[in-house]
């Protein structure tokens, strides 16, 4: 026990303890015994240190360090200049309820029309081969009638007023399709009644009639433009030549004359179907845009929107 303590008092005495690591030893003031067993610790601890340094130079670094991916190919980017930079212009479409995205067919005769506007001659020849199966016969509108004294042309004019459910215009008949008309309407042609130069200018005048009363419609129309912005189309029309309108009637209980034909035409403002009553009177000729009737042209009483545009119409004109 004594010499436990001694040996204990000798260590606390003169070794110096590193924190982990085994003591170190003053040989000339220990014991023979206790300078062995310094001896062996330090030859037992010292050797330690290369090994943990080998170690960590052997070690390999783990498999997701980034010298163990391959290498990415670098991504040059063109010059700012190039066009893939540029911003590319918007491109406005229509809103959907414009006549551009339905593709419904319009009247068959309007379809065959832009033949006689591109190449009257040519769509005429064709005509012959257009056999209708029902009776073997070719459409009746383009061909002249058999007591006909002169030819007529074929040609057809393109209008400025828009199908309804297309992109595409309203075509105008030809000087033939207008006298195949009339004699369905009862007319009989005789000597003095008319010359090939008077289908010529009837066309014209009718086509201008046309033209005007849609500029008017437009004109109606142009209240509404908020509710249809990409305006309106004509979907059907059809003469009224005998049924007088009540404005008509009250006019001529007036003292002013009847017109001498009378139109209905059905538009569609974006949806919604609104017609129209034009009333066509007698005006004198001008002959350099073929001017000739004087239009009255008014929405019909067929809805509360209609009665509150010509309320305010009238109270304009009124006031202005």
């Amino acid at each position: 026990m004594d010499r436990g303590w001694e040996e204990e008092g000798a260590l606390k005495g003169h070794s110096s303890f590193i924190p982990g690591g085994p003591p170190t030893c003053d040989i000339s003031e220990l014991t023979e015994e206790l300078v062995t067993q310094c001896r062996m610790g330090a030859s037992l601890s010292t050797p330690a240190a290369p090994s943990v340094r080998a170690e960590a130079m052997m070690a390999t670094p783990p498999p997701g360090c980034p010298m163990h991916q391959e290498a990415q190919p670098v991504k040059v980017s063109p010059p700012p200049e190039c066009p893939m930079h540029q911003a590319q212009p918007v491109k406005a479409s229509p809103p959907p309820e414009c006549p551009m995205h339905r593709a419904e067919p319009g009247p068959a005769h309007q379809e065959r029309a832009y033949e006689f506007v591109e190449c009257p001659m040519k769509a005429a020849e064709g005509m012959k081969s257009d056999i209708d199966p029902s009776n073997m016969m070719p459409p009746p509108n383009q061909k002249p009638a058999p007591d006909q004294p002169f030819e007529l042309p074929v040609a057809r004019q393109e209008s400025s007023i828009p199908r309804h459910d297309t992109d595409k215009k309203w075509v105008y008949p030809s000087e033939q399709m207008f006298w195949n008309a009339m004699l369905r309407k009862g007319w009989r042609w005789r000597e003095d009644d008319l010359e090939a130069q008077d289908m010529t200018n009837i066309i014209k005048i009718h086509n201008q009639n046309n033209e005007q009363a849609w500029q008017e419609i437009l004109k109606w129309e142009a209240l509404h433009a908020g509710e249809c912005p990409c305006g309106p189309t004509l979907k059907r029309f059809g003469g009224k030549a005998k049924e007088f309108s009540p404005r008509a009637r009250l006019r001529h209980w007036m003292g002013y004359e009847l017109p001498f034909d009378r139109h209905d035409w059905i538009i569609d403002r974006c949806g919604r179907e609104v017609r129209y009553v034009i009333d066509y009177y007698d005006g004198e000729i001008n002959k350099e845009n073929y001017q000739f009737s004087i239009l009255d042209v008014r929405p019909a009483y067929d809805s509360l929107g209609a009665v509150w545009d010509r309320m305010k119409v009238a109270w304009w004109r009124w006031t202005s």
